[in-house]
Order: C-alpha cells, then structure tokens, then sequence
C-alpha cells in the first residue's frame, strides 16, 4: 500500500513551520498513542515516521524534492522509546533472537515447585553461547560477503560423539538422583523449612551417567579444538547488528550446542555516509561550472557516474542516482545515492580574472552573478 503524504499525515501546510509540526505531532500522538481508548498503533507508527522526517531540516528537503523514495531507510518510525534499542540493531531487520536457556523462568519456578512445567524433571544440557566480532569495509557491508572465523570451542568428542560414554558401554541412571535429574533440598526460613528441588551435581541434571566414561573426553563428551566457522554476511547490514547461527556455538556431553552470536561492526569510510538504505556524498563544483552547467564524475560504491548538473545550480541542491544505495536486506532493491552539490565560491582571484568577475557583473547590471 502506498504511503501517504507526510504532511497530510500531519494535517500540515507543506509550508509549516517546525514549530506548526512540533505541535501538530504532539496533538496526534496524544489522540493516536496504543495506550489512550482512542488509540491507533498502526496510526501513530505512521505518525511518527512521517515526524521523523519533517522535524529534520535536511531530510525534509530531501522529501520536499524526492518524495518518498528520498528518504526511505533513513525513517523508521521511531517512537523515541524503544528500549531495546542498544542491543545490536534490534528492529533493524536483523536475525536477532534472546533466549533464556536454563536459566529462565522455568527453572525458577521449577526451584521452589519441585520440577518444571508439566512435571517434566529432567534439563536438556545445553553448551554455552558463544560471542564473536566482526568488522567490515563499507562496501563489504553494502555488498556482503562470507567471513570466515577462526574459533577454538569446545567440540563433540570425536571419540564417544557426545555421549559421554566409551564406545562399546551405556549410559545408566544416577544412583544419586535415581534418574530424576534433581535433588531436594531443605531450607529453613523465615517462614519455615522449604523444599527446594536442585539440579543433581552428580549427573549435572541428566538423570543418567556412563557406565563407563570416554577414555578420551574422560565423560566430559567435548574436545576444545579450533575450527573454521564461515559466515555469510547478508548485503546491506548495518553497523552494530547482530547474526545468530544457531547450535553453531560450543557442545556439550549429551545435549544439544549453544548459539553463536557474531557482532558486526563497520568501519566508515571517508567519502560516503549512511542513513538506512540512503547513501549521501558531496561534490563540490566551481561557481562557473554551476552557473552554466557541466557534467561532474561521481564516485558511488559502483564506481565512478557521470551526473550532469544543469546550469544555475545552487550550493547544497541534492541529486538522486536511483539504484545506487545501499540493498535492503531479505529484497532486491536498492536505496538511492543522494548527491550534495557544493558550489565553491573562489576567495583568491588574479588580476584578470578580477577584471573578468567586474565585466560580468556590470554586463548583468550590478545585481550579482546570477542575477538574483
């Protein structure tokens, strides 16, 4: 569905000053916040993109000139409060997961109730999660590319393959435990002896040990090695996001592996700035090139296009190159490049180009250069 109007959004003037936008968001977002009986979500999410933009000088004329298409990726509806916004690119289209493993809510009330939800006893062991960093070039994380990690985890036993056991042996139950995989424990308190059921430490909550350990992992059921993990970094990711591969982290003896988390960060580059899917860059030209027109190479993470600026040009006019941003992740298109053109204004001129600057400036009747 097509996105409406900004400023209609609004029930501004295009005109309208910031203050005039300022007040008719906050009167909107009162009426429309989810929590209020009049509450709209889908309204004041598009309420607050649609002031997201207009509130900022510089993507307000970008909007102004291009509509749409010059500003997408760099609004995202931003309610201002999101409070997962510090963990690596959360709401940014990334494959971002939390969980609690273990140690989540089912282990607390399990605790104090005697065993988990559904009388389920027994923990599924599970390897530790693992964190990794990886930095890119600009065009590395506009393009992707695959990375390839050098890790040293903790492995499946090459030997046993996980299960604790020397090949040839079984697994039997726990005599501590007798296969439940908890123990209870009595605790005097303030409000008397509480039973509290506790991961048993012989069998780390299994319920079963080996007849006989692994004479290689000593029933441990891992090996730390190093290893080889190749990433397949997805094109248009952003800095600060977050890729979880999934049982890719270290293993455990008789369980399932943990996750690998790989942070990504990226280096900026001296010419090109990001804002969401947006690419912006500044070419400065001469005042005469601006006045009459000219062809100007520009550099784009494609390379170098010849873009022509027509004549009577002014400083900070922004150019779209359509195609030419940054992909946007899981689709096959692409945000623009935006092109601010800086006219250079000479501030040491010789002789004749003086007497040149005078001739033109009477030949146009002393109101300036460009006549304006």
């Amino acid at each position: 569905m097509a996105k409406r109007d900004y400023y209609d959004v609004l029930g501004v003037a295009k005109g309208a000053t910031n203050d005039e936008i300022k007040r008719a968001f906050r009167k909107l977002a009162v009426k429309y916040h989810p929590d209020k009986s009049t509450g709209d979500e889908a309204k004041f999410k598009e309420i607050n993109e649609a002031y997201e933009v207009l509130k900022d000088d510089q993507k307000r004329q970008r909007y102004d000139q291009f509509g749409h298409a010059g500003v997408d990726g760099s609004s995202g509806g931003s309610t201002g409060g999101n409070p997962f916004s510090g963990f690596g690119g959360f709401g940014q289209d990334q494959n971002i997961h939390f969980d609690f493993g273990d140690g989540g809510f089912g282990d607390i009330f399990g605790q104090f109730f005697g065993g988990a939800a559904g009388g389920q006893t027994q923990n599924t062991a599970r390897g530790r999660d693992v964190e990794t960093n990886v930095t890119l070039d600009f065009e590395e994380a506009v393009f992707g590319k695959e990375v390839a990690l050098a890790l040293t985890l903790d492995d499946e036993c090459e030997h046993c393959h996980g299960s604790t056991v020397e090949p040839g042996s079984k697994l039997k139950s726990c005599p501590d435990c007798h296969g439940s995989g908890k123990r209870v424990r009595t605790m005097n308190t303030m409000f008397g002896p509480i039973q509290q059921a506790v991961t048993c430490e012989t069998c780390q909550g299994r319920g079963k040990i080996p007849e006989r350990p692994c004479t290689v992992c000593h029933g441990t059921g891992v090996q730390c090695r190093e290893q080889t993990i190749t990433v397949k970094i997805p094109a248009g990711i952003d800095n600060g996001s977050t890729i979880r591969l999934r049982g890719r982290g270290e293993a455990v003896g008789g369980g399932n592996k943990g996750d690998l988390y790989v942070q990504v960060r990226v280096r900026p580059h001296k010419t090109f700035k990001r804002e969401g899917d947006v690419i912006t860059s500044e070419e400065h030209i001469n005042m005469v090139d601006a006045a009459l027109g000219a062809e100007l190479d520009v550099k784009t993470v494609d390379g170098v296009i010849t873009m022509k600026v027509p004549a009577g040009t002014q400083s900070g006019t922004d150019f779209k190159l359509s195609g030419h941003g940054v992909p946007r992740l899981r689709s096959d298109k692409r945000g623009p490049h935006i092109v601010t053109v800086i006219v250079d204004t000479p501030t040491k001129l010789n002789r004749r180009q003086k007497e040149i600057m005078k001739e033109l400036s009477e030949a146009m009747g002393h109101r300036g250069l460009f006549g304006l």
